[in-house]
């Protein structure tokens, strides 16, 4: 028992640098919260754990295998993901000039959950997530785990995974993170395309 424990706080810990490090999440939630506020912040964040479980998922119950046999399905989806990402750049680089629209109050936000779906769809598009928690499966996990520790392990993901990304929602759909989106929201609309583009370009000429 104790050896499963250490195993768990192991890969709690390995995840949540990983999840901490900048990416295209991250990129994402910072521009949601701050362009939509916090409740899309959130569901953003929602978005990137719901995303990263069904991919802890599939690495926990053998998808990385079949990537390996079918390195077309892996390079289909890279690419795929590359130019979603290129997408995504694109359409901020169009609209950083454009005013972020004004909310009556009481009104009722949208939008959310449109940013909901970018955000899951940004963080399905990527089949490196899967072969990143396959990696740390392999490495820290044994081969045959019980159900209880494959339940914990995707708890753990998913706890890391919507505590990191609520965490920037929240930090930066606060008022003052919000009239300094206003006020830069071009400049840095476009280096957050910038940023995705890169990462895209990246995921599309990176090696299999």
């Amino acid at each position: 028992m104790t050896h499963y424990l250490l195993l768990l706080a192991g890969l709690a810990l390995v995840h949540l640098l990983a999840v901490a490090s900048p990416g295209p999440s991250t990129v994402l939630v910072i521009q949601t919260a701050a362009g939509s506020g916090r409740r899309a912040g959130l569901l953003a964040a929602f978005a990137m754990m719901v995303g990263a479980l069904a991919w802890a998922a599939a690495a926990l119950y053998g998808l990385q295998a079949l990537f390996a046999r079918f390195e077309w399905l892996y390079m289909a989806l890279r690419i795929l993901g590359g130019i979603y990402l290129l997408y995504l750049a694109v359409m901020l680089w169009r609209h950083a000039g454009a005013p972020l629209p004004t909310i009556a109050p009481g009104a009722p936000r949208v939008g959310g959950w449109r940013g909901f779906l970018h955000a899951l769809l940004l963080q399905l598009s990527n089949p490196k997530i899967m072969v990143f928690f396959g990696s740390i499966f392999l490495s820290l996990l044994p081969g045959d785990l019980p159900g209880w520790m494959e339940a914990a392990v995707l708890a753990i993901v998913a706890f890391n995974e919507f505590a990191w990304f609520a965490l920037l929602a929240l930090l930066f759909s606060g008022g003052t993170a919000q009239a300094f989106y206003r006020r830069t929201k071009r400049w840095l609309d476009r280096i957050m395309g910038g940023v995705l583009g890169l990462l895209g370009v990246r995921l599309l000429a990176a090696e299999v």
